[in-house]
């Protein structure tokens, strides 16, 4: 339970943190421009990056990246150690601000085991995904049009099909997506740069031989759920599952999450989304039932990511997400960070708050204001900013973003025309519960199957 310890949380932020994001924007702004034709600015902002890292494992390495991208030489390696920098800058400023929030819960963190370096997969694939890669840098933001975005059509198609570099097909097909819904981007007033800085570092570093993820164990024992937070897009929706793990054996409890997705079109919105989730029966359920899950030999990732098999799971009794926060978070363990997910606003942590109040879009308790980040609040579930002005207690995610703590909801506790109600983001994983959303969905008709029927037909001719 997040009490007065939230004033600890609250306060300056950590010392040197404002120093090191502005390096950065030093970076990013040199990257927006492009390597080719660095500027007396941009080459500061570099050497700065440099000067900043100079003491640590990568600083001669960095230096070095430095003078020969100054100089018109650019390679790979100096791209790396460059990405590296930018990483690890973002990395201190993650730890600072996790060891504070770890502090004020009282919260036990578990640390990396950097695990052995696994077999060479595809060299040659990610090695095509570094050109491209660098072609962006050189070119920067400004210098993109759209051949070369298209220009990685044929890396992505081949990344997507080897299982092990899927992730890295995706947030590059992403990054390509936005490059080029933004094109021309040289006539754009103001660009995503620190957004596309991030997808291009985080790319480049999952294209060099390394076991960014860690391995997996199996794990087995009872899952109690905290909540689901919905990430929803034009094309794919994705449900993170934030919970407890009760391991087989009695081991200590850990906090956990796992994740299911579906592709979808923008046609497809609300609480029809979860339909697309069906291949995923055990854990709508317990979703929807507030029920615990039994799990078996789960791979379970060395950040705290299980990988859901469904036919793993069975669902088990009834487990109130409220009862399961007030018992569980304060003994359970949180996972330890994998080395490129070390950025501030991957921070998502688990809490408990009761006893606040609301007033408008910010939470009060004792003497200190939090900010609500009631924009994540999805449109496939029962919550609303209403419900949470009326709330008493909520399980959410403390998250850093704009350079301030935010609280997102993922269930309440209130009481609505003196009747105490409970509504969680995953209520409606089996079908909407409120009787005016129903009728408006037998009114709209069954959208995912209309699709699904035109697509099949499609596919018969």
């Amino acid at each position: 339970m997040l009490d007065v310890q939230l004033s600890e949380l609250l306060g300056d932020a950590p010392e040197g943190a404002g120093e090191a994001l502005d390096l950065v924007s030093g970076f990013d702004g040199a990257l927006t421009h492009g390597f080719a034709r660095l500027g007396e600015e941009p080459a500061e902002a570099l050497a700065a990056l440099a000067g900043a890292v100079a003491a640590t494992p990568i600083g001669e390495r960095t230096a070095e990246a430095v003078e020969k991208v100054t100089a018109g030489s650019i390679s790979d390696d100096h791209l790396a150690a460059l990405a590296g920098a930018r990483a690890a800058l973002f990395g201190a400023v993650h730890d600072a601000l996790l060891g504070r929030l770890d502090a004020a819960l009282g919260r036990t963190r578990l640390g990396w085991e950097q695990p052995a370096a696994g077999p060479d997969v595809a060299a040659n694939l990610l090695a095509g995904c570094r050109g491209w890669l660098r072609e962006l840098a050189i070119a920067g933001w400004r210098g993109v049009d759209d051949d070369l975005v298209t220009s990685s059509d044929q890396t992505i198609e081949a990344l997507l099909a080897v299982p092990a570099l899927r992730g890295l097909a995706v947030l590059l097909d992403g990054l390509a997506a936005e490059l080029r819904a933004s094109s021309p981007v040289g006539t754009l007033e103001r660009l995503p740069a620190r957004r596309w800085a991030d997808l291009w570092t985080r790319a480049l570093l999952l294209s060099q031989k390394g076991p960014w993820n860690g391995g997996a164990e199996q794990v087995s024992g009872r899952l109690l759920i905290l909540g689901a937070d919905v990430h929803e897009h034009a094309t794919v929706v994705r449900v993170q599952v934030h919970a407890i793990l009760e391991p087989a054996g009695g081991a200590p409890a850990r906090l956990v999450r796992t994740s299911v997705a579906a592709a979808k079109v923008d046609t497809i919105a609300g609480p029809a989304v979860w339909r697309l989730l069906g291949g995923h029966p055990v854990l709508l359920s317990a979703l929807a039932e507030h029920r615990s899950v039994d799990v078996t030999d789960m791979p379970l990732l060395a950040g705290g990511d299980l990988v859901w098999h469904d036919d793993r799971a069975r669902a088990g009794e009834e487990a109130d997400p409220f009862a399961t926060a007030r018992v569980g978070l304060a003994a359970a363990a949180a996972p330890p960070v994998a080395p490129l997910d070390r950025h501030p606003v991957r921070i998502a942590e688990p809490v408990l708050v009761e006893g606040y109040k609301i007033d408008g879009a910010t939470l009060t308790l004792g003497g200190s204001s939090l900010a609500l980040d009631l924009d994540r609040l999805p449109a496939c579930g029962p919550l609303t900013p209403e419900l949470v002005a009326a709330s008493s207690a909520c399980v959410g995610l403390l998250r850093w973003d704009g350079g301030r703590w935010l609280l997102q909801p993922l269930a309440v506790q209130a009481t609505v025309k003196k009747k105490p109600v409970a509504a969680h983001n995953g209520d409606w994983a089996l079908g909407p519960t409120d009787p005016k959303v129903v009728k408006a969905e037998a009114k709209a008709g069954d959208v995912v199957a209309v699709l699904r029927e035109r697509a099949g037909r499609l596919l018969r001719k």
